[in-house]
This record gives C-alpha cells, structure tokens and sequence, in this order.
C-alpha cells in the first residue's frame, strides 16, 4: 500500500482497486521470486507504455533513498522477504525515511496539521496517522450526526389525556388541542459518491467517510459511480472499512475511468429511487464535477431528486483550492438545485458536515 501510495504521488494512476488487486496478488503467490514479484506489481498497476517505463524508476527508487532498493540476492524467498521490503517501504525500517511514529504523531499539533491537510497534499509518511484520526474523528461526528438528523413525525391522533390537563387553567375549555406525535425516527441518507479517474486522490477518505455513516444510520444507500452506477450498501456494511474495500475488490465498479453524473443520476431515477427517497432524506453527492454529458441531462436529473428529498448536498473536493470557481458546464448547472454546496478535500471540511445540516 505504501508503494502504491508512492507510485501514485509520482505519476502512477494506482487507485484503490488497482491497490487492492496488488495486495492480494502477495497473498496468493507467497512463492514468487523477487522479479516475479516486481513484474507483478508493474502488471497491476500500470496501464500504459508510459507507466511501464516509469514503474521500474519508481520501484528502484522507493521509499526515496539514494541507493537502490534491492532484496538481497540471496536467501529466504520472497514471502520471508516480504516483511522486509515493507518495513523498509512502509515503516522506514532499512530505508532512508523515518519510521512512521504514530504515537508521536497523534499528538495535538499533528492532529491540527492532518486534520485540515488536503487529502491529495498528504506526505505517504503521514499516511498512516491520518487514516487513524480520521476513523476516530469520522465515528464520533457520524455518531452525533445521527442523534441530530432526528425528523419528528406528523400529528396523529387527539392526546385526550394532554388535552383535558392543558384545559385547567382555562376553566376546563379546550381551547387547544393536543395530537400524539411519532416519535422522532432518524434520518435517511443517501450517498452517492464519484470513483472516476480525477477523484483518485480522494475516493479512499471519501469512502472511509461514508462507511463510518452507514455504520451509524441505520437507513443508509451508498452508491459509486463513474461512467455506470454500482450500489454498494451491503458492501459498506461490513464492520471495518478494509473488508468492505476487499469486497468492492472483486466488482466492477469502474474505478478510476470517465464520469457520467447524469447518466448515473438516471439509472438511479429508474432502478433504486424509489426505496431510499423521501421527505425526510437528505441526499449527498461527493463529487468533483467533472462530467463528460451533457448539463442538461444532470439538471434534469437533480431536478426530479430535489423534489423527493430534505435536501440535496453536494460535497465538491476542488472547493478546497483556494481561488476555485464552479464554472465548468455541468457544476455550473447543477448549483441551482443544490441545497449545500460545500468542500470534501480535508478531514476537517468532512467533519463539517454536521453543521452544514444543523
């Protein structure tokens, strides 16, 4: 994953499934010699002539030394090597860069600093401590969220009982009338996250941000898309996040290509709608934008979602670059019908989702 991370950060279009796949390939081939091994991770995570050529750099150079990382010619087989190659990688074992304190680093003043860190700007040594405060600080705003994201039911039947009692002081007129209310149910969420090409840096902490929802509302759709829509909501309901993305793994979901929002919309409209909405929905698009058809179908689209929900948020990552405007097409569209508007590029504008929906 360390590599992954590395290769990606230097020109590499490595995302998540391209990660996962090259995790697993280890596990199921524990036997392969070191230039197997390397070959292996060149096939998974390069996709062009280009990335081919640029891998074998990448992979003497990782974690950054100036001198090559090499296995040792000789000895144990690479599945006893493994463990050296990524403490080496990963942790700074026998590499030139440190070892990843995570004790040190969830100290208040690092916590500060990750926190409002652009997902895409994360040093790989950072990595690690991120991802840790960020599954804390995650479950305790999804917590308080669903306690506040309470919708109480309409009036129902006459409270006799609260009636007459209020009537006292009024010379036993009943004046006003009290009705028994439902109790209060949680919200519905739906999550409706971007997995396309330019969303790469993102789509991890996206998706650890809308597993540690789903965990926590109990009426809770997560979809991905790209060019198609794939609903992972049975996916996202494993207890932790590596064996939802172990599950996701082995689907075609499209990571990493071209992004239709409208078409994904659509399908949405026409095959999942008519369970997840309603008017005590929120519906929450994390996404960049960046949308290969036509404005005219995304707006349509959104229209006929708005009049179903609460409200419809819409989370942009490039909200986070200072001097960013909403002007491409489709972004530009879309606003209108946009109930929130808010960044997704950081832990911190993640977080702040509960006071955008207070």
């Amino acid at each position: 994953m360390g590599f992954c991370r590395y290769a990606r950060a230097h020109g590499l279009s490595a995302g998540v499934t391209e990660t996962v796949a090259a995790v697993e390939a280890v596990h199921v081939l524990p036997e392969m010699a070191p230039e197997t091994f390397r070959a292996c991770l060149r096939t998974v995570l390069c996709s062009s002539k280009e990335e081919w050529e640029l891998f074998d750099r990448l992979f003497e150079t990782f974690p950054g030394g100036e001198e090559p990382l090499e296995p040792p010619a000789s000895g144990p087989p690479l599945h006893a090597q493994r463990g050296w190659w990524m403490s080496a990688g990963v942790e700074g074992g026998s590499g030139s860069r440190p070892a990843v304190d995570v004790n040190a680093a969830s100290g208040a003043g690092t916590d500060e600093r990750l926190t409002t860190m652009d997902f895409s700007q994360v040093p790989r040594a950072d990595q690690a401590a991120l991802e840790k405060l960020a599954q804390r600080l995650l479950k305790r705003a999804s917590i308080r969220l669903s306690r506040r994201l309470r919708i109480s039911g309409p009036a129902g039947r006459l409270d006799v009982r609260r009636t007459i009692r209020r009537s006292i002081g009024r010379g036993g007129d009943p004046v006003d009338l009290s009705y028994r209310r439902k109790k209060p149910q949680q919200a519905r969420l739906v999550l409706f996250l971007d997995v396309s090409g330019s969303m790469n840096l993102y789509s991890l902490f996206l998706l650890r941000f809308a597993h540690a929802l789903q965990k926590h509302f109990r009426r809770a759709d997560t979809f991905i898309f790209s060019t198609s829509l794939v609903e992972i909501t049975r996916e996202m309901r494993s207890p932790e996040l590596p064996g939802a993305l172990e599950i996701l793994s082995r689907r075609a979901a499209g990571w990493s290509s071209g992004t239709r929002i409208g078409e994904s919309l659509r399908d949405f409209n026409r095959r999942h709608a008519r369970k997840p909405l309603s008017r005590d929905c929120f519906f929450i698009i994390l996404s960049d934008g960046w949308d290969t058809g036509e404005p005219s179908l995304l707006v349509s689209e959104l229209q006929a979602i708005k009049r179903g929900v609460r409200k419809l948020v819409w989370l942009n990552p490039l909200l986070g670059i200072e001097g960013y405007r909403p002007l491409t097409r489709s972004m530009a569209a879309a606003l209108p019908y946009v109930d929130i508007f808010a960044p997704a590029h950081s832990l911190e504008s993640l977080l702040a989702l509960e006071k955008h929906l207070r």
